[in-house]
């Protein structure tokens, strides 16, 4: 068996590996055994079968000897119950000690420093790496998952079910690959997309990414016609006239369908903030994603419109990522030449803007109820859409709030939801 020395300074301790037999250099007081740490001064020579100044049991209970002059050392003939006596404790503890059925606690570590000299966080940290080295091997999923969670939010897609629940490493990272089709963890998914999100960096995030790739796999498990420009026309024709209630939105899914469209809904992830989506599956397969995240009347159909007119257009079938910041936060910005043509076109289709911009002139700062009841009476719309409207130009939001009836629920009766409790069936 091999020996390993170590050498140094007044708080030396043993540099040590398992099945290795270690010498102790001039200045080391303590020494890590097979399965503790013991220290110095422990038996006399004539007192003992295995006598020595230093013992240490090996887990084959092999001795080591480590001789030692009197003035070395400064103490001589130590028993074990000496340094009980001289610790206060039992003989019985100190044995305990050397047969590693008792490790050294700081406060056992403090005591024995004071009785053989020895710096206590020497003894600490030894038996501290000890019990490191002995502490069992943590499970590989550990690694896995953080692995994931640095980019993706894992835990929220593994409760929806996005992903496999699973102790086994491998399983999860074969889930994950397949749920963003990629190779290894460490590419970066790729989808072609026209997002309408808030904030202003293009790049899109880990939530994002998620988000969107479980819009396409649900998109790609659906069964629709071949998509035609003109047949979506006349579906948000049609829909126009579905505004002014609140239930009339369960229309939506049909009418999308029957021009082609993919319509899919996935709740949003935290801090995704993605409104909706629009991509291509291929350059004939339009999909249109929403989550919902405002669940307002005025956002429904201001996000649906926008994102029809992404498909009407064309936009995002060359591959190119077009980000579509959030209304409030495009205002004193430059946006793209597409977001303003979506922007535009989702406004007109909620209300005409010329007939807004002159109520908006004529009432402007008083906006009173029964005014704003009458006007989307004669756009027949309903009330929440002009409360929508007025929000954004004035940055008043608390301005009629009560109009914003929800529209999800309504939604749910025609098509299945992602999220919110429910999980929409899909195959690898």
């Amino acid at each position: 068996m091999r020996e390993l020395v170590h050498g140094g300074h007044d708080m030396n301790f043993l540099a040590y590996r398992q099945g290795v037999s270690v010498h102790f250099n001039r200045n080391a007081n303590a020494i890590l055994t097979g399965n503790t740490l013991i220290v110095n001064y422990l038996a006399d020579e004539d007192a003992n079968p295995c006598p020595m100044m230093m013992r240490v049991l090996r887990p084959n209970r092999n001795c080591l000897r480590e001789r030692r002059s009197k003035k070395q050392w400064g103490r001589k003939d130590w028993s074990q119950s000496d340094l009980a006596y001289a610790l206060g404790v039992t003989t019985a503890t100190v044995n305990q000690l050397l047969t590693g059925k008792r490790g050294i606690s700081h406060v056992m570590a403090k005591s024995l420093g004071l009785a053989l000299g020895i710096a206590p966080q020497v003894l600490a940290t030894i038996q501290a790496e000890w019990d490191l080295r002995q502490t069992e091997e943590p499970p590989t999923i550990i690694e896995t998952r953080s692995r994931l969670l640095s980019r993706y939010p894992l835990r929220e897609m593994v409760r929806r079910g996005w992903l496999p629940e699973t102790e086994d490493p491998r399983a999860l990272e074969r889930g994950a690959c397949r749920f963003f089709e990629i190779k290894n963890m460490g590419d970066t998914p790729q989808i072609t997309h026209a997002a309408k999100r808030s904030g202003d960096d293009d790049d899109v995030s880990g939530p994002q990414s998620a988000w969107l790739c479980r819009v396409r796999q649900i998109a790609r498990t659906m069964q629709v016609p071949a998509y035609s420009p003109a047949l979506l026309k006349q579906a948000m024709a049609r829909l126009s006239q579905a505004r002014g209630e609140p239930e009339s939105v369960r229309h939506v899914p049909r009418a999308l369908r029957e021009s082609g469209v993919r319509f899919v809904v996935v709740e949003g992830l935290p801090s995704s903030e993605i409104d909706g989506v629009c991509f291509w599956l291929n350059d004939t397969s339009p999909v249109i994603g929403m989550s919902l995240r405002f669940d307002r009347i005025d956002n429904f159909w201001f996000v649906l419109a926008h994102e029809c007119s992404h498909a009407l257009h064309g936009h995002g079938k060359d591959g190119a990522p077009i980000i579509d910041a959030d209304l409030v936060a495009s205002i004193g910005r430059e946006i793209r030449d597409e977001e303003k043509i979506a922007n535009r076109d989702g406004a007109n289709f909620c209300v005409p803007q010329d007939k807004m911009t002159s109520f908006y002139l004529r009432k402007n700062p008083l906006f009173a109820e029964r005014d704003v009841l009458a006007f989307a009476k004669r756009m027949d719309v309903h009330p929440g859409l002009i409360v929508g409207q007025l929000h954004w130009r004035t940055g008043r939001f608390e301005l009629l709030r009560k109009h914003l009836a929800r529209i999800r629920d309504h939604l749910s009766t025609t098509m299945m939801l992602d999220g919110w409790g429910d999980v929409m069936p899909v195959t690898n």
